[in-house]
């Protein structure tokens, strides 16, 4: 787990180091130093406003509408016990209507945490499976998976967006420069194509990296690896069958559910690792040699 924390944070380091070179790039074209401080301003103000709203983006973005204990007693009790056991608040639990398979959680920190489950993943799993996707979820909130989350998205989104702002002023400077400081403009350029590649790949990376330490902790909180490696499986195939409809609003909480929601075609650039070696993984926990 000290090993995935410390990935998170290097990557991390990349992903701002990125953001400051595409600064200090499009400063150098324009001549004004101060779009290093504006783009860093850029960064923290979409990170901060994508970490205090991921609770009311994410439930709307599945039509999930809050459920009571009268409707989803298993629910209830599970996710009761579990934050007892954490010695932390119970979220406000949330059911979205779909019948593609899968489960979420959100919000900014424990004390305003929220955790969806769709119709589909209710009927799908039985109370120890459920029990593991959910302890699964809470580590999320408790490992404050929601705010790196939000923080890799909001990063990606500025360089990617700063990046295409750069290329076409690298490309303009260079254009109307015939002096050796035009190379200056299209080094800059470079830079920003490439960053439009890396940045995705390294968001990517992150959010595997956390999946794998909420499926650790997880098991671990619910002393159960298996239950949570069968559901695993199930949901893949459930997925597989009944796959969440690819459009920008589940796009924007894809990245959070337990397992990829857009089915086998996404699988290449999937936040998600690959459930066979989340599987193997916890079956290495539980103490088997897969």
């Amino acid at each position: 787990m000290h090993h995935n924390k410390l990935r998170t944070v290097m990557l991390f380091g990349v992903m701002w180091t990125l953001l400051l070179a595409i600064g200090g790039g499009l400063s150098y074209i324009l001549r004004m130093p101060i779009m290093i401080l504006i783009f860093a301003g850029i960064g923290l103000l979409g990170t901060v406003y994508s970490y205090w709203n991921s609770a009311t983006i994410a439930l709307r973005s599945m039509n999930a509408r809050p459920v009571t204990e009268a409707e989803q007693p298993a629910m209830y009790r599970i996710v009761r016990e579990l934050s007892q056991k954490a010695g932390q608040p119970m979220p406000a639990l949330y059911v979205a209507p779909t019948m593609s398979p899968n489960a979420f959680a959100t919000g900014r920190n424990p004390s305003n945490a929220a955790v969806c489950c769709t119709e589909g993943i209710l009927q799908l799993l039985d109370e120890r499976e459920l029990r593991g996707v959910l302890g699964h979820e809470l580590m999320h909130v408790y490992n404050h998976d929601i705010l790196t989350a939000s923080i890799a998205a909001a990063l990606g989104g500025i360089i990617t967006s700063v990046a295409q702002y750069m290329v076409f002023w690298g490309g303009a400077y260079r254009n109307n420069n015939d002096s050796e400081e035009s190379y200056g403009g299209f080094a800059a350029m470079v830079l920003s194509i490439l960053a439009m590649f890396v940045s995705p790949i390294i968001q990517m990376a992150i959010s595997r990296t956390r999946e794998f330490d909420a499926d650790q902790d997880g098991a671990r909180l619910c002393e159960d690896p298996l239950a949570l490696a069968s559901a695993l499986y199930k949901l893949e195939h459930g997925v597989e069958a009944a796959p969440l409809p690819d459009t920008p609003a589940t796009e924007r909480v894809g990245f959070m559910m337990i397992a990829n929601p857009f089915g086998s075609m996404k699988n290449l650039f999937s936040t998600h690792p690959p459930t066979e070696e989340r599987i193997r993984r916890l079956e290495q926990i539980a103490g088997y040699d897969s």
